[in-house]
């Protein structure tokens, strides 16, 4: 069963997709969407659940540090919505506090440029909730 772990920004969706039996989850890409277009991010979606034969959805859930449902993570909320109501297809969330830093720490222990960090953050953050959830459903 394939699974697709999403990290949605207000202007990037980041994107990991785990292998068929479910157990490793690997980043797949950034895609760009306009400042806050949940239209532009679920039209991306519905292709790789085609492609892919997704599922189910992981999406990381952004809480604020004490726990509470923040803009951002309403936002997701939102989107997690979206996804259900026009994909049919079940949506997990993941909290995600410190996994865009945890990403970032990965790519300075491995020595990435600055620059190529940048690009490669919200993939790298997307596999890390995905990977999270996956390691959570074996255990």
């Amino acid at each position: 069963m394939k699974v697709l772990g999403l990290d949605l920004g207000s202007q990037t969706l980041g994107v990991a997709i785990s292998d068929s039996l479910g157990i490793v989850a690997s980043p797949i890409g950034t895609y760009k969407i306009n400042k806050n277009n949940l239209h532009m991010a679920i039209d991306y979606v519905r292709i790789l659940v085609k492609e892919h034969n997704i599922q189910k959805v992981v999406l990381g859930l952004p809480k604020n540090m004490d726990g509470s449902i923040g803009p951002q993570a309403e936002y997701c909320l939102t989107f997690k919505e979206m996804i259900e109501k026009e994909l049919m297809i079940e949506v997990i969330m993941v909290d995600e506090r410190l996994t865009s830093r945890i990403a970032d720490q990965v790519m300075i222990k491995a020595d990435i440029s600055r620059q190529k960090r940048k690009h490669h953050i919200d993939k790298l953050a997307a596999s890390i909730i995905l990977q999270t959830y996956l390691d959570s459903i074996r255990n």
